[in-house]
């Protein structure tokens, strides 16, 4: 993997060049002193990765990152020194496109710079793996007006969902600014009980998704049939029986996966407690797409597989008790988080 490095401190890019170095198939592509040197030189050789500080004269970089992901996007990992304490440029950063952040390793040998050295390779090699990057053609087929859509949650969930479920509506209030559409892994026959247990655990309305319905404020839509439950270009929903494959239907990957193709604003994405793997790549999908992804951690999870495969992925931007949930959904709601151009976000 190809990765660049963007700082104005020649000490830290040498010991970040070694760093690289000796992961091993990794090589430096070119160094940047300065945010506008790196928008530049990454116009004229996109690398796989960015390493990107945030204190830098003249463009920061955030700024730096807007600009990157809106001309010649990349993977970017924000690497800030220790005395920036700039949090709030680090998830301005992030919801420019940004795909995680870690601080900048402390050099020497002793264990607590060992562990620092060794978060900051965790984080390159969890990339790698992730294996994505933005496309220009891929946002071409968005919608040019946004206007009107609401803000957009999505959940998917298996084994011990329905109580999860219920946690997270219980939580919200019934004037949520946002539509909510709900995958858990149930027989179709007993969709329509579950949307109606649901509705009796929270002030929000909660209904089965039929086909052409389309997200609404403070609406929950839960799929309600053995297909998958898909979002279509025209930003309505529809069922389909493909790809036939899937063990799990209705499958969070599929609905996961169509949002992150035709959704044109930003979200939040929640995979809960379940078995298997399914939601796990298209938390991931939605998370590069910019949304805030949330994994259940293990010691609320009856089964931890769908939310270990998506923390091992990378895919999640948070790992939440249950009941950490609800309180995360109206926080980042309140942030707001509307696509601005191209590939650039703000959340």
């Amino acid at each position: 993997m190809r990765i660049a490095i963007v700082n104005d401190a020649p000490e830290v890019v040498q010991f970040l060049r070694e760093i690289v170095a000796g992961i091993g198939d990794h090589d430096v592509a070119w160094v940047a002193g300065t945010g506008a040197e790196a928008v530049t030189k990454c116009a004229a050789d996109t690398p796989d990765l960015i390493l990107m500080d945030l204190g830098m004269p003249a463009m920061d970089g955030v700024e730096a990152t807007r600009r990157i992901m809106a001309a010649s996007p990349c993977p970017i990992l924000i690497v800030p020194g220790p005395m920036d304490g700039n949090t709030r440029g680090i998830f301005e950063a992030m919801g420019h496109g940004a795909l995680d952040a870690v601080n900048t390793p402390a050099m020497g040998n002793d264990p607590a710079a060992r562990e620092s050295q060794q978060a900051l390779i965790k984080r390159i090699e969890t990339i790698r793996r992730l294996n994505v990057r933005p496309t220009v053609s891929r946002q071409v087929r968005r919608p040019a007006h946004t206007g009107g859509l609401p803000s957009l949650v999505v959940i998917g969930a298996s084994t011990g969902g329905p109580k999860a479920l219920g946690t997270v509506m219980s939580g919200l209030p019934s004037d949520l600014q946002a539509g909510i559409i709900v995958v858990q892994h149930v027989g179709g026959e007993f969709s329509e009980g579950l949307a109606g247990w649901l509705d009796a655990q929270t002030g929000l309305n909660v209904r089965l998704a039929v086909d052409g319905a389309r997200p609404a404020l403070s609406t929950v839509l839960v799929a309600g049939s053995n297909d998958h439950l898909v979002l279509t270009p025209d930003l309505t929903l529809a069922y389909t029986t493909e790809p036939s494959d899937i063990l799990f239907r209705p499958s969070v990957d599929v609905l996961f996966k169509s949002i992150a193709e035709h959704w044109p604003l930003n979200g939040i994405a929640i995979l809960l407690t379940g078995m298997g793997r399914d939601g796990a790549q298209g938390l991931a999908d939605l998370r590069w797409a910019g949304w805030y992804t949330i994994a259940q951690d293990e010691a609320t999870s009856v089964v931890y597989g769908m939310p270990r495969a998506a923390r091992d992925l990378g895919a999640a931007v948070d790992i939440l008790s249950i009941d950490e949930i609800a309180p995360a959904i109206i926080r980042h709601l309140n942030r707001g988080n509307r696509r601005i151009s191209g590939l650039s976000w703000e959340w």
